[in-house]
């Protein structure tokens, strides 16, 4: 059976050389490949209308009798035209086919069919042009709709797939009996077949939960394993110590939410494994305060620490701001990014090597060979996302097993942040530090745009700054709705505010001039920045007090957020201006969500239930595997199902020895995976 699982797709039945190159294009090289080639939607025959109550221009079901059928008939382009006559006992209906001569011929004068297309014309002259069909008296109700290329139909596909179920009497279920007796879910034969062809919805929907169930328990394994690989026995011996001289030195008392994250960091520190957690809260909400308390922690107990950030200028943030809190108390911080000159990296590597320096600070020069500390015993990565799996295992290689601390600013709702990072214990952040007054956002029209730049200038006549975020680099034919950073630069904000100092930020600038173009906004150089997106990480600048966001429809609530938080970082009142001219219904029930709500929480619900995960962990770049089947949006119960499933079988063997065939899979689903 496996032999005939991975036969080359070229050779099954009604295939052949040219379809198999078709095939190639969607992915299908075997015969299992071509099983998993998973329809998009149905083509529901199973209740038909009766002619004269068709809906108009509605893709629809319809029972008619073959009454006449007329040869083709060339028209203007060289095609073909061929009609057929139907009726039943309430109206008439015209088919209409180009080229295709073969489909006519199937259909039999006096026999019924079942139609399915989009009826036009008029009451009296019934039309739909190339419907397909099915005899009436067809034990298939159902027609699986699959994704095509050049030169293959749908039909072709079903006839393959039909082929491959005539040879394939059987294939190995990886998923143990027990798991789907206790979910009540089919066997993995039994759910392939019912997803190509359904008898009945039941089936249908068995099969779409056992595949979706397969889809997210391997996920859970996969992602238990990722981060369960850090979970390991540690030799950091950690004290309890005091770090309130610290924590009592601050300018403002930390808020509940703070305190309760860094006791559980100190908790995790004091066990006998790798503490392996995740911080995330709100932009502002004051991640680094616990992170720089767990780094005292460390260095009170005779450990060196090590914070990764995503960019060279939020590195030197963080640099600034460790450097002034902690060197008082007697700290060494050390900088590595890529800007060092040649003097200045050597010291710091001695340094950190003979254990001089405490705490490093760094982007992902930190992970490079030559970096080797003495004893480093907590690794953080800043702004998480921006990583992947392959350089957390390196940093994880840079200490004897170090506890590792991940720090986001997206929040996440608790049930995504359960999946994405099963394995991994998550303290939220869910205050904002007292005083901070929430950023005001407003929804406008581009008719506004006037009176929006001459609320941008009152602000730089008071002495802040603005931010302008665009979605386009440079103008881009194919999508004339949207602004472009260049143009707008040059033909927007430099007439309307001629005296204003304008700089310009984008993803096709070098790291080095994005790093010059920052500081110099953060140096107050720049009154207003105009950027893309890239912004959307980056420094504190506390002076900037207004976010324009054009073309606001494009985005995410996530996204917006992100941009939204950063301003409001001083004292004095910020705003966040949405700018757009979209209409639909949807866009604005969105858009007007976004200002009504300040909490990055709700706003991340929201994205979550409507738009799905995809504006936390966009796709690759996150190391996610790409499901077809289930939704990490509304299969919640299959999916905590599935995290029970998956931890009942780690349970019983850790590495999965003894399950190979759940091995084989989660490894090729995830395959920055070694097992």
């Amino acid at each position: 059976m496996k032999d005939i699982l991975q036969q080359d797709i070229r050779y099954l039945k009604g295939v052949g050389e040219k379809r198999a190159v078709q095939l190639n294009r969607l992915g299908v090289f075997t015969v299992s490949d071509l099983l998993y080639l998973l329809p998009r939607r149905y083509i529901d025959y199973s209740d038909p209308y009766q002619l004269a109550y068709a809906p108009y221009d509605e893709a629809c079901a319809v029972k008619a009798t073959v009454l006449q059928s007329k040869g083709g008939v060339k028209i203007k382009g060289g095609r073909t035209m061929f009609k057929v006559l139907c009726a039943d006992e309430t109206a008439r209906l015209e088919l209409t086919y180009f080229n295709s001569e073969y489909t006519v011929k199937q259909l039999e004068i006096g026999e019924e069919y079942i139609f399915y297309g989009k009826i036009g014309g008029s009451m009296v002259n019934r039309q739909m042009t190339s419907p397909v069909f099915i005899p009436a008296n067809s034990p298939l109700t159902r027609r699986a709709v699959y994704p095509l290329t050049a030169g293959l139909s749908a039909k072709m596909i079903s006839n393959m797939m039909a082929s491959a179920f005539n040879v394939v009497a059987e294939i190995p279920d990886f998923m143990p009996k027990e798991i789907l007796a206790v979910n009540n879910l089919p066997d993995l034969y039994t759910a392939l077949k019912d997803i190509h062809f359904p008898k009945n919805n039941t089936d249908l929907q068995n099969a779409t939960s056992r595949l979706a169930f397969d889809e997210l328990f391997s996920l859970q394994l996969g992602l238990n394993l990722l981060n369960g690989q850090q979970r390991r026995k540690t030799n950091v011996k950690v004290k309890s110590v005091n770090i309130d001289d610290f924590l009592h030195s601050l300018p403002y008392t930390p808020t509940n939410a703070q305190f309760r994250a860094i006791r559980d960091i100190l908790l995790d520190f004091k066990g006998e494994t790798c503490a392996n957690r995740l911080v995330q809260g709100d932009v502002g909400s004051g991640k680094t305060l616990v992170a720089i308390s767990a780094m005292y922690c460390m260095h009170k107990n005779g450990y060196q620490s090590c914070m990764m950030a995503p960019t060279e200028i939020l590195a030197n943030q963080h640099y600034a701001n460790v450097k002034k809190m902690l060197e008082p108390f007697g700290v060494k911080v050390g900088l590595l990014t890529a800007g060092l000159k040649a003097k200045e990296r050597r010291e710091v590597l001695a340094q950190l090597e003979s254990g001089e320096i405490s705490i490093l600070i760094g982007t992902h020069s930190v992970l490079s060979d030559k970096v080797q500390f003495k004893n480093m015993a907590l690794f953080i990565t800043d702004e998480q996302h921006r990583f992947g799996v392959n350089q957390r295992n390196i940093a994880n290689a840079k200490g004897e097993n170090p506890h590792i601390l991940v720090m986001s600013a997206t929040p996440i709702p608790r049930t995504l942040a359960m999946i994405i990072y099963a394995g991994m214990q998550i303290s939220v952040i869910d205050e904002m530090p007292k005083g901070r007054k929430p950023v005001q956002t407003l929804l406008v029209g581009t008719d506004k745009r006037a009176r929006m730049f001459g609320f941008i200038n009152q602000h730089i006549q008071d002495g802040y700054q603005c931010y302008i975020v665009l979605p386009a680099i440079e103008e881009n034919e194919t999508m004339t709705d949207l602004q472009s950073v260049e143009k707008y630069c040059n033909e927007v904000v430099k007439p309307l505010l001629p005296q204003a100092r304008v700089g310009m930020l984008h993803g096709k600038m070098t790291n080095r001039e994005k790093d010059r173009i920052m500081t110099a906004f953060s140096n107050g150089e720049i009154d207003i920045l105009c950027s893309t997106t890239v912004v959307e990480v980056g420094v504190d600048v506390p002076n900037a007090a207004l976010m324009i966001i054009e073309n606001a429809e494009r985005y995410g609530l996530s996204a917006l957020h992100q941009l939204r938080g950063r301003v409001g970082r001083g004292s004095v009142q910020s705003w966040c201006i949405l700018v757009s001219d979209k209409k639909n219904p949807q866009v604005q029930e969105r858009l007007k969500f976004m200002v009504a709500n300040a909490s990055g929480f709700a706003v991340s619900q929201y994205d979550l239930e409507h738009r799905g995960p995809g504006d936390f962990f966009g796709s690759r770049q996150h190391g996610l595997p790409l499901m077809k089947t289930a939704s990490l949006c509304s299969d919640l119960s299959l999916t905590n199902a599935a995290r029970d499933a998956a931890i009942k079988v780690l349970t019983d063997s850790p590495d999965l020895s003894l399950y190979p065939r759940i091995k084989q899979r989660t490894a090729k689903m995830f395959e920055s995976l070694t097992l």
